[in-house]
């Protein structure tokens, strides 16, 4: 049996299947059962509970086999993260008590730093909370999502890609929730010992990810790089409120410096399976 957490996502679902096509029984920690009722119908055991109530989660951990955590993703957390700590401080108790044979984290490229981290300040924070547990945890730290440029499949209609890097030639790391998915269920099939950290991602520049679109699209695509100034407009239009586009705007601002990135001394480098051409081509045969 294995704990995923966050399976009605994309990471945690992509775990979930890919154990389950192992022969692996799934126990996942779920708030609204009736979403989640589909894997329930694929033999998942699921547990109710909130990412914060310690008890559920103490509940969900009993006699795994290894557990799969991540942080809940917050657009627009507090300046404090207050948001984060409270999900830290939940899963700190709920592993005292009913401690995994070994455990698998969510992480994010940069986490290993301490400041101009934004939205990945989380997963730096809960590397610092559960780095020293007595058991193997293994962190992934994974590159940017391909699903957070779906939208380009409409707004790369007019032949531009409107993104907030630059410059759109500078490559970066980029994954597949898929494979991130796939890596999380063979570190949890896999012996191992000690503290791991993976850092797992391809190399792809926005210019890529316009030419990846393009041929599912059947045009030219040209990545056009959001002028610095214009980013917070451009991000109340996405829908973030007024004022809460800080973390989002200090995380680019990291990743375009070159602060936040892979390559860090002491960490396991793996390479995404799925191409941007594959995943923009299969996201668009699905539509």
């Amino acid at each position: 049996m294995f704990l995923i957490t966050g399976i009605t996502g994309k990471v945690g679902g992509a775990a979930a299947r890919h154990l389950l096509n192992k022969g692996k029984q799934v126990r996942a920690l779920v708030r609204d059962l009736a979403k989640a009722a589909a894997w329930s119908a694929k033999g998942v055991e699921l547990v109710q509970g909130d990412w914060t109530d310690s008890a559920a989660m103490t509940q969900a951990l009993n006699g795994v086999e290894g557990a799969y955590l991540m942080m809940p993703p917050a657009q627009t957390p507090s300046r404090d993260f207050r948001e984060a700590k409270a999900v830290i401080a939940s899963y700190k108790e709920a592993l005292a008590k009913s401690a995994p044979p070994k455990l698998v984290v969510l992480s994010s490229m940069g986490s290993e730093k301490s400041s101009g981290l934004g939205l990945i300040t989380a997963t730096h924070l809960i590397e610092q909370a559960l780095g020293n547990e007595p058991f193997p945890v293994a962190f992934v730290r994974a590159g940017s999502f391909f699903e957070n440029y779906l939208f380009g499949l409409q707004a790369a209609q007019g032949g531009t890609l409107p993104i907030f890097y630059a410059p759109t030639d500078r490559k970066l790391p980029m994954i597949a929730t898929e494979d991130i998915g796939a890596e999380v269920a063979r570190l949890l099939t896999t012996e191992w010992t000690g503290k791991r950290i993976i850092e797992l991602g391809s190399m792809v520049s926005a210019d890529d990810l316009a030419a990846a679109l393009g041929q599912a699209l059947g045009r030219d695509v040209k990545a056009q790089a959001i002028p610095r100034q214009a980013w917070a407009g451009a991000l109340e239009q996405m829908g973030y409120p007024a004022g809460g586009t800080w973390a989002f705007e200090e995380m680019v601002d990291g990743v375009n410096s070159g602060w936040i990135g892979l390559g860090v001394d002491g960490t396991e480098r793996i390479e995404g399976t799925t191409s941007a051409r594959d995943f923009f081509a299969a996201a668009s045969q699905a539509k």
